[in-house]
């Protein structure tokens, strides 16, 4: 049985891709058709991990996470975050061969992101540990860890820190599979009923849909969660677009034969011991 809400609570990340896409809801700027949407920022392992109680009604979350959260949980076709031809960023001090990264102690966003599956399917068997997101440019400086995993604006900034390229994930992926690289995406809980759930996808698409329509003035409200790039709009800009697109909009037929390949190679490698299949709302 359907539960009965009038406030919808919406959790995603601390960063610019998502203050941008759902600025229309911060500012009340569309009609939430009688719906009171509040929201919560966490740091995206707290959310992967928050989604797995079932603690919110609509999450962000890793696409790492989602065969742990599907049952309680339908993906939204709208909200994700792709990267064709980018996505994180595997950075050290100095290069790193194949023998030395086999040996090198990894810093990672999470072992439920998104990031670190991708790693594992590139390179298997790396030792790694998990570090705030936030917190990986420094581990690395400091020489706390050998490598680290960047997502968010650390992608954009790793060179300005120092730090050295040694792979981009969605640079290897899509060489892999041609396919854009599923990051993360937008969930909403099965127990709100079939149209409640509609309407408050509709309203998130609405969201996504005004920022672009209105980017100068959603950019303004993100830059005030663009760590790093306060002082830089241009390079804040290109961040935002690089993760709220088209493709946020809708997954298209790429973005779902994406995320169906990401779970089948996960699968065919061990990592999950089940096949996965994507359960997108019928919006």
């Amino acid at each position: 049985m359907a539960v009965q809400v009038k406030t919808i609570t919406v959790a995603h990340s601390p960063d610019s891709d998502d203050a941008f896409m759902f600025y229309a809801l911060a500012k009340e700027k569309i009609d939430t058709k009688g719906l009171e949407i509040k929201q919560v920022l966490k740091d995206i392992q707290s959310l992967n991990q928050d989604a797995i109680n079932g603690r919110y009604e609509v999450s962000a979350i890793s696409f790492g996470a989602y065969p742990y959260v599907a049952d309680k949980y339908a993906l939204m076709p709208c909200g994700a975050s792709m990267g064709f031809k980018y996505g994180p960023i595997l950075v050290a001090k100095k290069p790193l061969s194949p023998e030395e990264l086999r040996t090198a102690k990894i810093a990672i966003p999470g072992k439920l992101t998104t990031a670190y599956l991708t790693l594992q399917l590139y390179q298997p068997g790396l030792t790694v540990f998990a570090v705030d997101f936030d917190q990986i440019i420094d581990v690395v400086n400091k020489g706390e860890a050998d490598a680290g995993l960047l997502i968010h604006e650390g992608q954009l900034t790793y060179a300005s820190a120092g730090l050295h390229k040694i792979v981009d994930l969605g640079e290897w992926w899509f060489e892999q599979t041609g396919l854009p690289l599923p990051l993360g995406g937008n969930v909403v809980r099965k127990d709100l009923g079939k149209q409640l759930i509609q309407d408050v996808t509709k309203i998130l698409k609405e969201s996504i849909v005004y920022s672009l329509e209105h980017r100068p003035e959603a950019l303004e409200y993100a830059l005030e969660f663009a760590r790093g790039m306060q002082t830089n709009r241009q390079l804040a800009d290109k961040f935002v677009g690089m993760y709220v697109n088209e493709l946020t909009v809708d997954y298209g037929d790429d973005g779902r034969n994406a995320l169906r390949k990401l779970f089948e190679l996960a699968h065919e490698r061990g990592i999950f011991s089940q096949p996965i299949q994507a359960e997108f709302v019928d919006a």
